[in-house]
């Protein structure tokens, strides 16, 4: 009976312990929630024109779903980011398992597993790791997520009405733009990982870093676009610079309280960005 009586209190106690910790995620989904709402784009939108000025491109969000948000879904041959153009002229472009035509994109975003050419590929044909097995143990250490959804939806911020169910956001920025978006993510996070560089393609280093950084409700921001064969697509003196919306959370309420407001030095650099002599 005394056996009894014990394991009773254990399978109660596990019960309780389980049972709590479910409310413990359940209320961090819900004070998410609650920030995201709090979250106004335009809001967002003014605060960076003020802070950046004119000239510097507004980001672009993503975020996947079952429905596009563009009519144009042929397939891209090649590299998808030969597509990004739409994006600098205002248009919101919708990626899928059919319409991307690069193993490793299709890969990174979440629509396959990975081919069993990458490796070599990666290693042998672009030489960017000295043998396939580096290759493996990168992608098994990356643990590249799966998605269930049919499309990635990626559009210029101007374009979206909130910022429910984004992932993250991903600036296409110059030098003195980073120069302000680092400062900007430093301000609040004195980790040495604030920012990170890390070996992948261009788009696991937008997409794939980003979704997992978000998904463990991470504090890293990602530079990125340093990919030989995606650099053909971009302007020489762009590279990206990723927030998880995890992280995002945080910053959008501290861009007007960092240097890019009301400080001699940023004005300096916010004028050349913007052309303005002095």
């Amino acid at each position: 009976r005394k056996r009894l009586i014990i394991n009773m209190f254990e399978v109660l106690y596990k019960q309780s312990e389980s049972f709590f910790f479910l409310v413990y995620i359940c209320l961090n989904k819900y004070m998410s929630y609650l920030i995201t709402k709090q979250m106004e784009v335009k809001v967002f939108i003014h605060n960076f024109r003020e802070a950046f000025g004119v000239t510097a491109d507004l980001p672009f969000v993503f975020w996947y779903s079952d429905n596009p948000i563009s009519e144009d879904i042929d397939k891209i041959n090649g590299c998808f980011f030969k597509s990004f153009d739409k994006l600098k002229e205002g248009e919101q472009i919708s990626l899928s398992s059919e319409r991307i035509g690069c193993m490793g994109g299709k890969f990174y975003t979440g629509f396959s597993e990975m081919h069993e050419r990458i490796p070599n590929f990666v290693s042998l044909k672009e030489k960017y790791k000295k043998t396939p097995e580096m290759v493996i143990d990168f992608i098994q250490k990356m643990k590249v997520p799966s998605t269930d959804k049919i499309y990635l939806n990626i559009s210029p911020v101007d374009k979206i009405d909130s910022f429910d169910n984004i992932l993250g956001i991903i600036f296409f920025a110059t030098p003195d733009v980073l120069s302000g978006l680092a400062s900007w993510t430093f301000f609040d996070n004195n980790a040495d990982d604030a920012i990170v560089t890390k070996f992948g393609s261009g788009c696991s280093s937008i997409f794939t870093d980003t979704v997992v950084e978000n998904s463990n409700n991470g504090r890293r921001t990602f530079l990125g676009l340093f990919d030989p064969s995606v650099r053909r697509y971009i302007e020489p003196e762009i590279l990206s610079f990723a927030i998880p919306m995890s992280r995002f959370k945080e910053m959008y309420f501290t861009m007007r309280e960092s240097c890019l407001f009301d400080t001699p030095a940023w004005s300096k650099v916010r004028n050349r960005i913007n052309g303005v002599i002095e």
